[in-house]
């Protein structure tokens, strides 16, 4: 060993005094401390972390901390702003015939490449990418350990945009097509012409909306219509959305949001974006955002809260929840959402933190079977024993049929939730009206309030969905049910004065699907009830769901329509219309992406493929045999 001439030290020998050893030894020490804690103190390098850390070490992500004795003032959302939807049940003229869905498994590369070998869907299915984004992509398809859109894109059956964008050949279908078109870019152009990076439009005062649920989140619009806009081919409108959510949209924020209007919204905005595109600013932004969610799930049961600070993680329950609980619609439609963090961040805390809230739920007691509303966080108990498929309840139930559909049929958890809560709520809300109309009844402690919400209107589509995967026995019987339910929430259209239905109707004193009371009589846009004529549709191609669509499309133009934009309306009972000056951002999200899929053909976002999120925000099915393949090639093909 060979040492430099240090000052006072003896070069003859290389002898060095006790002390001077000593000190050499601690200035030595001192350098190796400082340049490993630069590995892992400076800003964060995966593969640099790579190095030192085992491959099947977790590497957790740093959440705030929810303090139990958090004392902030809650608020209570308007009850126009109130989203979470439902489930319900209609009587159906005929009988319904399930159109075959071949969802096959998994599927195999080669496959895939023949089907979608010889077409244009391989180019509609990404934007032409820079230099510097296709370096990315390939540095990504390069490391296994991080999620490859290509490697996702090789294992759809089908091309998300169809051979042809999903071009109906039918003329008549074509021409309503191509008016839900001119719907949405009105409504886009007037947003953008006066509320630009706000999060809504109101379209009588030509000005933009922020309200309260975001917490300080900006342009909520505009995240919302990125997939809508680029499905309808609006490629000019979808740039100037991808421009501002690069250079505007901001993640730190420090206001009161809802943790589930942000992930239904935001994170599903920005996932189906990312999945249509393969954009990495999307992938990037909703990973930044999916982080700031975490630490609403520091309670004592994992349980999260419905309103978190994005800035410093504090969470809190709504001040109108009863006893400080969590509301089952809120902690309930996380999951597909959270699922797909974890595939695109490889880090399974997201998929963990759903899992637990299954967990409790499978291990606690559900009275007659059924799920209530109202769950404490701190307890794991249920607080109040009110059950409703409309709101508090309703997206908890699309949530476990999804998520088995989502997971390639291998959730078999979420399956058996999902149809163990359907047969209970069959066997204790299901009801019949004198007149036919079969309904969902809400539940309070053992008593039936006989009415339905226009939210509980998307369960027809649900129960559709689901139907196939039922025992062989009651398949037929569940898409009967579904088209009953559809059938009575088309009935709330078709009785009002406006053909537009109201927020809840009644199957009581006299009353079939009609409201009683002037609170319930409004509209704001709502898409349930399209929700399930589309799905309805693509189960059955019974015609009258497209004419059912249609005479929505022509009472919205009608009493919705204004000079500078969509607005809801007060009264669905009258023809002289009081508008409410609100274009909901799940107006462009849903309600118009809903009626222009029930328009276009069946491979448009075709279901084999594709699961929507509460908000109608598409997610990949997540087919991991197919996936695992492509890496195992993906590793021959390098060795």
């Amino acid at each position: 060993m060979v040492f430099r001439k240090l000052p006072g030290v003896s070069a003859s020998g290389m002898g060095l005094r006790l002390s001077q050893k000593f000190v050499f030894l601690l200035f030595l020490s001192g350098l190796v401390t400082l340049c490993f804690g630069a590995l892992f103190f400076l800003p964060d390098s995966v593969r640099l972390k790579r190095i030192f850390l085992s491959k099947t070490e977790t590497q957790p992500v740093t959440v705030g901390s929810g303090s139990e004795n958090d004392a902030r003032e809650h608020l209570k959302r308007p009850k126009d702003q109130e989203h979470p939807r439902g489930m319900t049940s209609a009587k159906g003229e005929t009988s319904t015939k399930l159109k075959s869905l071949s969802r096959k498994p998994s599927v195999s590369h080669e496959a895939t490449e023949e089907r979608l070998a010889g077409g244009k869907a391989q180019e509609d299915m990404t934007l032409p990418k820079s230099k510097t984004e296709s370096a990315t992509s390939s540095d990504h398809d390069a490391n296994s350990d991080t999620f490859s859109f290509k490697k996702f894109k090789g294992c759809l059956l089908k091309p998300p945009l169809g051979r042809d964008s999903g071009n109906p050949s039918d003329p008549k279908t074509n021409e309503r097509r191509e008016k839900v078109k001119e719907m949405m870019k009105f409504a886009w152009d007037n947003y953008k012409r006066y509320a630009w990076g706000k999060n809504e439009l109101r379209p009588l005062t030509r000005n933009g909306h922020i309200g309260n649920m975001f917490g300080g989140l900006r342009g909520a619009s505009i995240i919302d219509s990125l997939d809508t806009l680029y499905i309808m081919g609006l490629m000019d409108e979808y740039s100037e959305a991808k421009e501002w959510v690069q250079t505007s949209l901001d993640l730190n924020s420090n206001g009161e949001a809802s943790l589930f209007e942000v992930n239904i919204r935001y994170v599903g905005g920005l996932l189906s974006a990312y999945y249509l595109t393969g954009e990495e600013l999307f992938k990037n932004k909703v990973l930044e955002l999916g982080e700031k969610l975490l630490p609403a799930f520091n309670t004592p049961t994992g349980i999260p809260r419905g309103v978190i600070n994005l800035g410093s993680g504090t969470s809190w329950s709504w001040g109108w929840a009863s006893a400080g609980s969590s509301i089952l619609a809120e902690f309930g439609t996380l999951h597909l959402e959270f699922v797909h963090l974890t595939e695109l961040s490889t880090n399974p805390i997201y998929t963990e933190k759903v899992m637990n809230i299954r967990k409790l739920l499978n291990k606690i007691e559900k009275p007659h079977g059924l799920y209530p509303n109202f769950l404490s966080p701190v307890s794991g108990n249920w607080v109040q024993h009110h059950v409703s498929i409309g709101g508090l309840g309703d997206s908890f139930y699309e949530y476990l049929i999804k998520s088995y559909l989502m997971s390639d049929k291998t959730d078999d958890d979420a399956k058996m939730m999902y149809y163990s809560a359907l047969e209970a709520i069959e066997a204790n809300l299901v009801q019949k009206s004198p007149g036919g109309l079969t309904y969902m009844a809400e539940w309070r402690g053992g008593i039936l309030d006989h009415k339905m919400g226009h939210l509980a209107c998307f369960s027809g589509g649900m129960i559709g969905i689901g139907a196939d995967d039922g025992a062989p026995e009651k398949r037929q019987h569940y898409l009967d049910l579904a088209a009953e339910i559809t059938h009575t929430c088309h009935e709330s259209y078709t009785r009002s004065a406006t053909k537009l239905g109201p927020e809840a109707f009644r199957f009581d004193g006299g009353a079939e699907a009609t409201a009683t009371r002037l609170s319930d009589r409004y509209y704001i846009l709502r898409p349930e009830v399209i929700e399930s004529y589309m799905y309805m549709w693509r189960l059955t191609h019974d015609p009258k769901y497209r004419e059912w669509g249609w005479e929505a499309v022509e009472a919205l133009e009608e009493h919705c329509r204004v000079e500078s934009g969509f607005s809801g309306i007060r009264d669905v009972y009258t023809m002289t219309v009081s508008h409410d000056n609100m274009q909901q951002s799940f107006f462009l999200s849903e309600t118009l992406k809903y009626l222009y899929l029930l328009f276009s053909d069946d491979d448009l976002l075709p279901l084999e493929d594709w699961v929507f999120n509460t908000e109608a925000h598409p997610l990949p099915i997540i087919r991991k045999s197919c996936l695992q393949d492509e890496a195992t090639q993906d590793k021959t093909v390098s060795e």
